[in-house]
């Protein structure tokens, strides 16, 4: 079995724990499922938020999924002027037996436009 990387991003339309929570579960969820994947397939994620949100943890939303036993971190994005606002994004470890050409890396809503040669 591989190690490989999944990519996503979503872009919340305001700072608050319950949208938040809401918007990378629905992120982390359509990961899984684009992937065939389950909890027990990862290895880590890696959550990034742009300097806007203060909300909670991104991570947050992945424990109450239920993913209680992968690790998981948090960090800001870089703060780049004319950078999409309000953005979460992940980068999973996963184990799989898929190619890395078919891994459906996930970018929900506007958060499409930030990765168009890759988001599925």
């Amino acid at each position: 079995m591989a190690v490989r990387a999944v990519r996503g991003a979503v872009q919340l339309e305001r700072d608050e724990a319950d949208h938040m929570e809401e918007q990378v579960s629905a992120l982390l969820t359509a990961v899984l499922e684009r992937n065939g994947l389950t909890a027990d397939d990862l290895i880590s994620i890696w959550f990034t938020a742009t300097p806007d949100l203060h909300s909670d943890f991104p991570a947050a939303a992945a424990r109450k999924l239920g993913i209680v036993d992968v690790p998981l971190i948090c960090a800001q994005e870089l703060d780049i002027q004319g950078a999409m606002p309000r953005v979460v994004r992940v980068l999973a470890h996963i184990e799989s037996d898929k190619p890395r050409a078919d891994i459906a890396h996930v970018y929900l809503g506007a958060a499409a436009a930030l990765r168009k040669d890759i988001a599925q």
